[in-house]
């Protein structure tokens, strides 16, 4: 028995012997190795890349029924963002930013599912001084109970400067949380 056991051992010695030489070996046309260092990296930026701040008074948006307006019982929806990250990119004269955040969205007591337009604003703001807003009017569909979101703003675009955005430069994100307007009038 043990010479079976042996010839058995000492074959599969050989095999796994051939497979790594055979592994070693390449059909690459620069006779071996394929080349590593010669590969193309992608430019990174090196510059200061603002960081998100989700604004205290502007990260929550309720929307209560029409004349309930802080009743919790007339609660159409709760929504709220959570968590946010970005990217930059940027040539000589344009920084663009691509700002993503994490949201959750919930209905209220006189709330149903269907489709709820968040109106989300995302600023840049260089001290006191506001160099970039624009309101996004985000749709989330609501099932029941509510659900997460994703809220992506990927063309953010600001003047850049040599070593990137000013060191006080932030994107600020929240709910439009603004009086509401007035509806517009009826056409006869």
């Amino acid at each position: 028995m043990s010479i079976v056991f042996g010839k058995i051992s000492h074959g599969l010695v050989t095999v796994s012997l051939l497979t790594a030489l055979a592994g070693c070996n390449s059909s690459s046309p620069a006779g071996g190795l394929a080349p590593t260092a010669q590969a193309e990296t992608p430019a990174v930026v090196q510059a200061y890349c603002p960081q998100v701040v989700l604004r205290e008074q502007t990260a929550i948006r309720q929307e209560y029924a029409r004349g309930g307006q802080d009743d919790p019982q007339k609660l159409v929806y709760q929504a709220s963002l959570a968590d946010a990250t970005r990217q930059c990119t940027a040539n000589e004269t344009t920084m663009t930013i691509n700002v993503v955040v994490q949201g959750r969205l919930v209905d209220g007591p006189v709330g149903a599912p269907g489709r709820v337009t968040l109106p989300i604003l995302v600023e840049v703001v260089d001290g006191d001084n506001t160099i970039y807003s624009q309101k996004v009017a985000y749709p989330v569909d609501l099932p029941a109970g509510g659900t997460q979101f994703i809220f992506q703003k990927a063309d953010v675009q600001i003047p850049n400067a040599q070593g990137g955005a000013s060191r006080f430069t932030r994107v600020r994100v929240g709910f439009d949380n603004g009086a509401p307007g007035k509806k517009p009038a009826r056409r006869s």
